[in-house]
């Protein structure tokens, strides 16, 4: 699609999500809604009310759509199977002018399918992570590579990734680690870290990366920002968000829903990709805040990472309709 590399190129894997609408059902959780199980009765037929099946999501590939919309040369390297499901995950990324260029496709391999189980307006995932033989095509030197969800079999792809980096100085790197990533930990994923721009995950994600209880948020902004990464984003869900670079700590408010949220799937995604996107397209990281939680917004209103995501006119839309206190506060 393009004829030179992208100057958005998202790194993870590809997937279709079938998103199951379930009304029988139950959630429990602790005295502090936290650790909560979804429950379906056992060994019993339990009725759904559709499914819905949206092709050529996952973190990366959500994020090279929410480039594209807002304007960025965009592509994707990712690992697909020769199946049906795969030349139709390809066939959407090429609808939202997204290349693919970089996307190796295997023969005699299926290409990943995940199951949403959906409840209310949260979701829980069934994943299901392809062996694919992951080798890092030749991609050149984007403006921007922005790493996120890989399988489990991927620690020397993070390698050979590390090693481009090294050899491309000028290429920034955009990092929202998956739960494998993490999983992996900081020590074998050090020249990573080391090597990040813009780092993005959640409270809980921070936590743990850090292999810390609960936290004050200053601490594990600063505490990540040790590790390496310039610019540290950590999300805590419709509470807001916050931010630390130039030795600054930030507090962005989440921007007000319009009604309430439909399904919350993609909004971290959302987030992520829109702040790193703005700054590529020269916004200030206070600008760039008050960008991303527009887009997590927008997605949560609709079924699905992809179909909420906005154009530029459409973020500026709504910062003219904006409360008059939307704006990131020093902490």
């Amino acid at each position: 699609m393009f004829n030179r590399t992208p100057d958005f190129l998202a790194i993870g894997d590809i997937t279709t999500d079938a998103f199951i609408r379930i009304k029988e059902a139950s959630v429990h959780c602790n005295l502090n809604k936290e650790n909560c199980e979804l429950c379906v009765s056992f060994a019993q037929k339990v009725p759904y009310e559709f499914v819905e099946v949206l092709r050529a999501v996952g973190n990366a590939s959500n994020a090279a759509v929410s480039a594209s919309r807002l304007g960025l040369s965009s592509g994707l390297v990712a690992d697909t199977g020769n199946d049906q499901n795969g030349k139709e995950c390809l066939a959407v990324l090429k609808k939202e002018k997204v290349s693919s260029n970089f996307v190796s496709t295997h023969k005699g391999m299926e290409t990943n399918y995940h199951y949403v189980l959906w409840y209310e307006d949260e979701r829980t995932i069934l994943v299901k992570h392809q062996a694919f033989p992951y080798k890092l095509p030749h991609i050149g030197s984007p403006k921007w590579i922005y790493l996120s969800s890989l399988g489990g079999n991927t620690e020397k792809y993070h390698d050979e990734i590390a090693l481009h980096l090294e050899k491309h100085p000028e290429i920034k790197l955009a990092f929202q680690p998956g739960t494998f990533q993490i999983n992996l930990g900081v020590e074998k994923l050090k020249k990573i870290y080391a090597r990040t721009e813009v780092f993005v995950c959640n409270k809980e994600e921070a936590e743990k990366i850090l292999g810390v209880g609960e936290t004050d948020i200053k601490e594990l902004l600063k505490k990540i920002h040790e590790l390496g990464p310039k610019i540290v984003l950590i999300t805590d869900g419709p509470k807001g968000a916050y931010a630390f670079a130039n030795d600054v700590s930030f507090f962005m408010p989440p921007y007000p829903d319009p009604k309430p949220p439909f399904e919350r799937t993609g909004a971290g995604d959302a987030f992520a990709s829109t702040f790193v996107t703005a700054l590529a397209l020269g916004k200030s990281i206070e600008e760039a805040l008050r960008w991303a939680p527009i887009n997590s917004m927008s997605v949560v209103q609709q079924v699905g990472a992809q179909r909420g995501l906005l154009t530029q006119a459409g973020i500026e839309e709504w910062l003219k309709k904006a409360p008059q206190d939307y704006f990131p506060k020093k902490i």
